[in-house]
């Protein structure tokens, strides 16, 4: 049994935010010179893309609970058993 629900989303925002501090420490150490206008896009991008896997996972995660919930259901047919 799992202690916590997965969050996909937030793993993809820390590793574009992970991507671009690494790309900042490059710059700042001279290893890579990249222009600013880079990263706002990078950003923008990544946060973009985290929304969207939180999404799909959020539908999913919704989806597969009420096909669960359907399942546990009582059936409520008029055919009875005595």
């Amino acid at each position: 049994m799992l202690r916590h629900e997965i969050r996909p989303g937030r793993a993809v925002a820390g590793l574009v935010m992970l991507t671009l501090a690494a790309g900042y420490a490059a710059d700042a150490a001279g290893a890579w010179n990249a222009p600013w206008t880079f990263f706002a896009p990078v950003f923008l991008g990544g946060l973009w893309l985290a929304a969207t896997v939180t999404w799909v996972s959020y539908r999913l995660r919704r989806r597969r609970e009420a096909r669960k919930a359907s399942a546990e259901a009582p059936a409520t047919g008029s055919a009875r058993v005595s």
